[in-house]
């Protein structure tokens, strides 16, 4: 079972600091990543959202591929290849553009923009969804930073713990 958990933290480049961390963490199998998305809000209030895949680039990349090739068998057909190729390419890039765009993979945009609004300018958050997480291994790491919990579908004791160790990082700092 996937878990999901969405923490906004202060700083714009904080979100990406800490899903760096996630992809070490994974190298060593602590945790194993389903989808992530980083949503940041610049000074003007915009919001932005930074896909871990953009299944818009990734369709028209493979369906230009495929297009390309499928067109040029054609154009053999016709014995005009290179016309088949870059009208195959051309029909194939904007198919898979279209098809990438209309699938939503992972964490529903709709819900990273809604959960996007809750975060001030100049911050950053991070949406993960996990399929697998050694919570004890992973979670001191999560204490040198400062954020807070927006949404997670861990269990009410995981979750404590996770907002504690967002929270040691604050209660450091005050204390120095």
């Amino acid at each position: 079972m996937s878990e999901l958990i969405c923490i906004a933290f202060k700083g714009r480049d904080t979100a990406q600091q800490v899903l760096t961390d996630l992809h070490g963490m994974q190298k060593e199998y602590l945790v194993e990543l389903a989808d992530s998305c980083i949503v940041t809000r610049d000074p003007d209030g915009k919001l932005q959202l930074h896909q871990a895949v953009n299944l818009v680039t990734t369709g028209a990349v493979s369906g230009g591929t495929w297009g390309a090739l499928w067109g040029t068998l054609v154009g053999i057909l016709f014995l005009n290849p290179l016309a088949g190729l870059l009208i195959g390419a051309a029909a194939g890039a904007g198919a898979g553009a279209l098809s990438g765009s209309l699938v939503d993979y992972g964490i529903n945009d709709d819900f990273i923009k809604q959960m996007g609004e809750q975060i001030c300018p100049d911050t950053s958050a991070l949406f993960v969804l996990l399929r697998k997480v050694t919570f004890d291994r992973v979670l001191p790491d999560f204490s040198k930073y400062e954020g807070t919990v927006l949404k997670t579908s861990l269990s009410n004791e995981q979750e404590q713990q996770l907002r504690s160790a967002l929270h040691q990082h604050a209660a450091a700092a005050t204390a120095s």
